[in-house]
């Protein structure tokens, strides 16, 4: 069953579709009589499959030319698939031990067959919810981010290199202007696509719109998030785009990558545990406060900034006299001076981080998509008291991230904010 032309499948197609390609058919032993097509995609842009048999499973991941969560009337490329599976295909020769392996990859199709992330894998943003901790955490996401964006920076390859790269990616141009338009744009202006917790959080709303000096700041970011081709950046890493369990961290759904500032991505992780840090109040129960998770969710958003800085550095002590082009040997040539380089660097790294980091947070909570973290508490008026708590931290580390030096005192922050 040849596909010349592209098509939304349905779980029947799905199934001729899966028999007419080798590379899937051998991943379930050829064997069809058993098989189980279970349609779980919850995000909102595609569909997502899971196909399991006796001998074996897989993802099938299908991009639709549309934003799935608005429907036909917001149209979005289908081209998103393939910097996806590019991306996922790279991510996984730097950091194979937290990205899925992908089998198979249709262009024409716009559709990735990839590793079932199987039972007890769950979406991070589920388990915050739930108070589920993870003691690997932090080590596994800050060893992915390091590598991720160490080896595809000028810190470790030519300019040749990179700006080939940079090249190909240049093509996902629609997911970076829906980016530039929910995170950059609508929260600042009025927009028909932008909602909140309303009435609780009208004026709050309107105090994002009406504030110039956080509009000052969005439009240096934008800038940088436009124009800094810096490493070849995840470009949505929420918690909704990591699996885990206990021992298992694995990273998903890279179709917004691109070449752009790496502390776009710490600070969406980075961010979107700050929002289940402030969400816990409305998940509380009797019996169990989420004091003692609270305390977890802090510690470890401590531990993914210091782990991925020790580990970056260390990945830039190891190759400093290799290929990399964005400082020669020839010239820092003095540890001093290397020194230096280094420490403007990383604090260059960590304000842009705290930036970005703030802007996702506030598009969750008067932009067009909100998180489940917030969503999931059904009082309004106590979850518009968690966001309105978030969105406040947000505006305060946007505006004053300069002053911060190092994540104890971003954790101090988010401490008094919510005392």
């Amino acid at each position: 069953m040849a596909f010349t032309e592209f098509r939304p499948l349905d779980d029947k197609s799905l199934f001729e579709y899966i028999k007419a390609t080798p590379s899937l058919s051998s991943k379930i032993g050829n064997k069809f009589d058993d098989l189980t097509i279970k349609e779980v995609g919850d995000g909102n842009l595609n569909f997502v499959y899971i196909v399991v048999g006796s001998s074996g499973s897989f993802v099938i991941k299908q991009a639709l030319p549309y934003v799935r969560c608005i429907g036909e009337s917001w149209p979005m490329t289908k081209e998103r698939a393939y910097f996806e599976a590019v991306a996922l295909k790279e991510h996984g020769q730097l950091c194979p031990d937290h990205v899925p392996e992908v089998y198979h990859f249709d262009r024409t199709m716009s559709l990735i067959g990839m590793r079932y992330l199987e039972p007890p894998h769950i979406i991070l943003r589920k388990g915050l919810i739930a108070g589920i901790k993870y003691p690997l955490l932090a080590e596994h996401m800050s060893e992915f981010m390091a590598k991720t964006l160490f080896y595809t920076s000028l810190l470790y390859r030519t300019t040749t290199e990179h700006k080939r790269s940079v090249a190909e990616f240049c093509g996902n141009v629609e997911l970076c202007r829906l980016t530039e338009q929910v995170v950059f744009s609508d929260p600042y202006k009025v927009s028909k696509f932008n909602r909140w917790t309303s009435p609780y959080l009208d004026r709050d709303a309107e105090a994002v719109r009406e504030d110039n000096t956080l509009k000052l700041e969005v439009a240096g970011l934008k800038s940088m998030f436009c124009e800094r081709a810096q490493a070849l950046i995840h470009g949505d890493l929420h918690t909704g785009s990591v699996m885990v369990t206990p021992n298992s961290t694995q990273v998903i759904d890279p179709e917004f990558a691109f070449y752009g500032p790496m502390g776009f991505d710490i600070g969406a992780f980075v961010g979107n545990l700050i929002l289940a840090f402030f969400a816990q109040d409305g998940h509380a129960a009797e019996g169990n406060d989420r004091k003692e998770y609270k305390e977890w969710i802090l510690r470890t958003i401590e531990e993914t900034w210091t782990l991925f800085h020790q580990k970056f550095t260390a990945l830039w002590h190891q190759h400093k006299d290799g290929s990399g082009e964005a400082y020669l040997p020839e010239i820092y040539n003095k540890p001093e001076l290397q020194q230096l380089v280094q420490e403007k660097f990383m604090k260059d790294l960590f304000h842009d981080t705290l930036g970005f980091g703030a802007a996702k947070m506030i598009r969750r909570i008067v932009g067009v998509a909100h998180v489940e973290d917030f969503e999931s508490i059904k009082d309004d008026s106590k979850r518009a008291t968690c966001e309105r708590q978030a969105l406040e931290l947000a505006k305060l580390l946007l505006k004053e991230r300069r002053n911060f030096q190092v994540i104890t005192e971003v954790v101090s922050a988010i401490r008094k904010l919510h005392a």
